[in-house]
């Protein structure tokens, strides 16, 4: 039999220690788990064997326990065959039983000095077995100087070394046993080993102890091997029965209560050999804590390895960052709780102390691995409720519900829907507080609801300023435009209705609101200063067109009569009377619009105007030789005194010329009316000297007749060749006579023939087409005339020659139609009768 991997296919060994002292570590490993003792938990014992060089102790484990270390040849001699110690696993023992086979004491090839290792062998043997076979020759019992005493003096020595050592069976296993009955080898074998553990130096925590608070001892014996090989056989098959079932209560491997776990004893092992080779006192508590740490720190970093690799974890922590995933804590939980109790089953022999402690770290490790997926989930969840509060607000709001109400409702729901979500990703395992995430989603709704807030107001205030512009904007422009006595007045009042009824709609809408008082009152009093502000801001547009309104002002009360009929001057016009009413009516315009009054104050700058524009009273000091009116703020100063007067300088100056024109048009047309009108003692005249002509003309109805005929006749040319335009300019009225004389001559006797014909058809007067045409000829006049502007000759000139053109189109229309001629030629004339007019006035 070898001492590396035996023979038979269940049983395997190794060489734990070899001769040189060295442990090796890698073939323990590779042992415990091609043994698989690491999941034997508690449930094994190590048996270890002492004794004798060449005593048969591979022998007797090989019997015992089916395993297969080498044997000596004692064909070759006796000489040394197991060096250091071997270790191997026994075949058909319940529980996992281990052996171990130590060097033989008192070998040549060490010497007598070199006792060390026999020593450190011993030590580590009682530390870590839980029984001690002690192999001794039958034929020394009752010797003094018996082989086997040296060994029982080393054993009990290095056995004060250990602090609180564990209780060992020592088994003492006599070899070739002898005729001698073992009731009476047996209390001699006793007596020697009491002698033996008195005569061994104790510490003073230990000098009275007796011997069976350290060992259990127990005595076999066994026949020669070599002598009576089947009844040795025989007697080992018994003792082998002792060893099963050896770890129950009651067992041959006695105390158990300082065993290491089957997953720690490789480590175990290892540090003991080095305490040992390091000739330090092996304290076996302190060792059993050490190993429990170490093992329980690595069970618990090879969990958490595991778990940071878990499929099911992996595929969780991926579904989390995509979003919401239902049932995370119990996931997660289940996940620990797999990797949790992996560990509490490895660890659970261990020492308890150390066990929980290295199991709340693992159990902290892994929260804080997995925390990151919680928060994640806890944002995609505050995420999902801050949007849900969104709409829920905007639906509830599109509902007709109020504002404030449907805030609370919202929120609430909101925040029922995390704490369910923060309920359903819960970890068993973990006490985290989701509490910072919920304040901070209640903080982000808030905010919500505020930007919500801020919007509707916004809406609503644009929503009112939008009407009260609307409603304000134009009659206030034509409040200016129109400006009187009471249009500050008229404006205040306006301002106060639409102001009102736009409070009422927004208190109304507001209700829904809850706001409290002050932040109501600011509002309103905000929709109050922009109610001011687009009258102030209409009032400094209109400022900027003052100049405008008073020419249009003036012009129209200058050009039109209390009825607003255009003015025709014909010399019976006060134009004094009408141009000082009209600058008054200006001056007034301008007053109001020279300042914002909307508080109600009184002022003078109407009086002040007046007097120093109108009535031009002189004072020492200008009155408006100033930048600021003395009643009215600079704020509400539209038009500072300075720039009124300035104003004024420039108005006066553009509006004398219409006055001018009006006065040059009362001077035409008296000149015209006295230019046609024979003067008094010329009509005697005619008559004295016409006497006989009058009176031949009476004796003979023909020349009346002819004398009517001929009136008609030239009338008719007078008004169709316009020979009234011989005042204004001969010449060109010349010009204009000779190129319409053949057409008008043509027309007027085709309407004369034609009026000949009505009077022999109809014997009633014909229809009443001179007064439609005199009314028609009055009214275009009468417009004319208001609208009569300034033109040089050139431009006159121009006029008639388009009149020429008109004239010859009229002639050649009327050879087609003669009623709708006349009608035509007498609107013709008319409109040069007032273009006549307007060479008047130039």
């Amino acid at each position: 039999m070898g001492g590396e991997e035996g023979e038979k296919e269940e049983c395997c060994s190794t060489q734990l220690i070899d001769g040189d002292g060295e442990f090796n570590a890698t073939g323990l490993e590779n042992f415990m788990k091609t043994a698989k003792v690491s999941e034997c938990g508690l449930a094994y014992a190590v048996v270890a064997i002492m004794g004798p060089q060449s005593s048969g102790k591979s022998t007797l484990l090989n019997y015992l326990f089916r395993t297969n270390f080498k044997e000596m040849d004692a064909f070759k001699g006796r000489s040394q065959t197991t060096k250091g110690i071997w270790i191997a696993k026994c075949v058909g023992i319940e529980p996992c039983t281990i052996a171990m086979d130590l060097e033989g004491t008192d070998g040549r090839e060490r010497g007598e000095d070199d006792t060390a290792f026999e020593k450190q062998s011993a030590l580590f043997a009682l530390a870590i077995s839980d029984i001690v076979l002690i192999n001794m020759w039958c034929h020394d019992i009752g010797r003094e100087q018996a082989a086997n005493k040296p060994l029982l003096k080393t054993v009990f020595q290095v056995m004060m070394r250990l602090f609180s050592p564990r209780k060992t069976t020592l088994l003492l296993v006599i070899r070739d046993k002898t005729k001698t009955p073992m009731e009476h080898l047996e209390p001699v074998l006793r007596e020697d080993i009491q002698k033996i553990w008195d005569g061994v130096p104790k510490p003073e925590a230990h000098k009275d102890t007796p011997l069976s608070e350290f060992f259990n001892l127990e005595v076999t014996a066994l026949s020669s091997y070599e002598e009576k090989e089947e009844q040795f056989k025989e007697q080992v098959e018994q003792l082998r029965k002792r060893f099963i079932h050896s770890v129950a209560p009651g067992g041959l491997a006695g105390d158990r209560t300082g065993v290491v776990p089957a997953s720690g004893f490789s480590f175990s092992a290892q540090q003991i050999w080095k305490v040992i080779r390091d000739n330090k006192d092996l304290d076996l508590p302190a060792h059993k804590v050490m190993v429990a740490t170490f093992r329980c720190e690595e069970i618990a970093n090879e969990k958490l390895s595991h778990l940071t690799s878990d499929e099911g974890w992996l595929g969780l922590d991926e579904a989390v960052q995509a979003g919401i995933v239902s049932g995370f804590g119990k996931k997660l939980s289940s996940i620990l709780d797999t990797y949790l109790s992996q560990y509490d089953s490895e660890a659970i022999y261990f020492d308890e102390s150390v066990r929980n402690s290295k199991r709340q770290d693992l159990e902290s490790k892994a929260l804080h691995f997995v925390h990151p997926a919680y928060l994640t989930l806890l944002g995609h969840l505050r995420a999902k409720c801050l949007d849900n509060f969104g709409k829920a607000l905007e639906q509830s709001l599109k509902r007709g519900e109020g504002f404030a109400a449907s805030v609370r409702s919202c929120v609430e729901s909101s925040m029922l829907e995390f704490d369910q979500g923060c309920a359903d990703a819960s970890v068993k395992q973990a006490d985290w507080d989701a509490s910072k995430v919920s304040v901070k989603l209640r903080r982000d709704i808030e905010e919500q609801a505020v930007s919500v807030r801020s919007a509707k107001f916004s809406e609503l205030i644009t929503n009112y300023e939008n009407q009260l512009t609307k409603a304000l904007a134009e009659p206030v422009e034509y409040l200016f435009e129109s400006a009187g006595g009471d249009t500050w007045a008229l404006i205040r009042n306006l301002v106060q209705r639409e102001t009102g009824i736009a409070l009422s709609k927004l208190t109304t809408a507001l209700n829904g609101f809850e706001l409290d008082q002050e932040t109501f009152d600011k509002m309103v009093q905000n929709l109050r200063d922009f109610t001011n502000n687009v009258v102030e801001k209409k009032a400094r547009e209109e400022a900027g067109k003052v100049l405008i309104h008073m020419k249009d002002r003036f012009s129209s009360l200058f050009s039109h009569d209390k009825d607003s009929i255009p003015r025709v001057w014909t010399g019976k016009e006060n134009i004094r009377k009408i141009t000082m009413n009209a600058l008054t009516a200006s001056l007034k315009l301008l007053s109001v619009i020279s300042a914002i009054r909307l508080d109600e104050k009184p002022d003078r700058i109407e009086n002040l105007l007046y007097s120093s524009l109108i009535d031009g009273k002189v004072t020492p000091v200008d009155p408006l030789a100033t930048s600021s009116w003395d009643e009215i703020p600079e704020k509400d100063t539209l038009l500072t005194p300075v720039q009124c007067k300035s104003l004024w300088r420039q108005f006066k100056a553009e509006t004398e010329y219409i006055v001018a024109q009006a006065v040059s048009a009362q001077e035409a047309h008296r000149r015209s009316s006295n230019n046609w009108i024979p003067p008094p003692w010329a009509i005697l005249a005619m008559i004295i000297l016409g006497f006989n002509e009058i009176m031949l003309l009476l004796k003979n109805p023909l020349y009346i007749l002819l004398s009517f005929v001929v009136y008609l006749v030239g009338k008719a040319l007078w008004l169709q060749l316009d020979i009234g335009e011989f005042c204004n300019s001969p010449v060109s009225a010349l010009v204009s006579v000779a190129s319409r004389s053949l057409p008008s001559m043509m027309e007027t006797m085709q309407r004369f023939s034609a009026g000949e014909e009505q009077v022999h058809q109809h014997t009633g007067p014909p229809a009443p087409s001179n007064s439609l045409q005199g009314s028609q000829s009055f009214s275009n006049q009468s417009n004319l005339t208001t609208s009569a502007v300034p033109a040089d000759s050139s431009s006159f000139a121009e006029s008639n020659s388009l009149r020429s053109e008109s004239s010859n189109e009229r002639s050649k229309s009327a050879l087609s139609s003669s009623a709708s001629s006349i009608e035509c030629s007498s609107s013709t004339v008319t409109q040069r009768q007032a273009a006549n007019v307007e060479a008047d006035h130039m």
